[in-house]
């Protein structure tokens, strides 16, 4: 009997999965190495040598050196740190809003739900990296407003998944029972109807830090993200730009890192899907 509840336990399926458990090992991986970045990056990374610029990759540059002498390894490690950090807080900013907005519109329903999905329609009919970008040129380039613009303009799919799912509990019996009872609303969105949408919400916040960290990285290859001599993923790929020609690993390295990570981000979230997938 043990080991059949040990055998359909979120974890054990999710990690059974060939894709989630790859998922899982990269992110723990780019985890461990940023949250690793002071012990391990053998330069400092905001060190400027001007007789190790532009340096292929050596040993003792693993990744090369930049435009500034930079060592980009270090810059990368650190990097890992702004990019992670900004994918995490934007998200949670966004799954407490669309968490809030969506139980309000589904447990409350008529003009409030209307009210709540004609606003999600309109965030959604403005491309959402042109509206971080116009918000963006009215404020001072930083790490803080852009976890803030991110989060701020990314809830309306939380909003529209919690909405669904306490729609569809709405009417069911232990919430009706609950009710009956004398359960006030906050005791039965909070207690009974939340925690039985954790899964969607789970997903998306997984699916969504993936999102987050390409927008940071977009904008800051765009010089509206991290400014330096901050490194992040985005900015050591801009000025890989200018050496592109002759020093492709400028960009090759943060690409890949990118590109790694949203990956594994992908992969864990389609895994936690089937995990938590109850027909399943």
């Amino acid at each position: 009997m043990k080991s059949s509840v040990l055998k359909n336990s979120p974890l054990i399926k999710t990690l059974a999965n060939p894709l989630a458990l790859s998922g899982f090992i990269i992110i723990a991986a780019i985890l461990l190495l940023a949250f690793m970045a002071p012990l391990i990056a053998p330069f400092d990374p905001d060190a400027i040598d001007v007789k190790a610029i532009l340096l292929s990759p050596t040993t003792q540059h693993w990744m090369g050196t930049d435009g500034l002498g930079r060592d980009v390894f270090s810059r990368m490690l650190f990097g890992a740190r702004i990019s992670l950090l900004v994918g995490f807080v934007a998200v949670g900013i966004a799954t407490a809003i669309g968490i809030v907005l969506g139980a309000i519109a589904g447990y409350y329903r008529g003009f409030v739900d209307i009210t709540i999905m004609r606003l999600v329609d309109v965030m959604l009919s403005i491309p959402t990296f042109f509206l971080i970008l116009a918000v963006i040129a009215f404020l001072t380039p930083s790490i803080w407003n852009i976890m803030i613009v991110i989060g701020l303009t990314s809830w309306m799919g939380v909003t529209r998944l919690v909405r669904a799912e306490f729609l569809s509990l709405r009417n069911r019996e232990f919430v009706l029972a609950a009710e009956t009872l004398g359960a006030r609303d906050f005791r039965l969105i909070f207690t009974h109807l939340l925690p039985n949408s954790l899964t969607p919400i789970i997903v998306s916040s997984v699916l969504g830090i993936a999102s987050a960290v390409l927008v940071e990285s977009g904008l800051s290859f765009l010089g509206l993200g991290v400014q330096a001599p901050q490194a992040s993923w985005g900015n050591i790929l801009t000025d890989g730009k200018e050496y592109i020609q002759f020093a492709w690993w400028l960009s090759l390295f943060p690409g890949l890192a990118i590109l790694i990570t949203v990956l594994g981000y992908n992969l864990l979230g389609e895994g936690l899907r089937d995990a938590l997938d109850p027909r399943k």
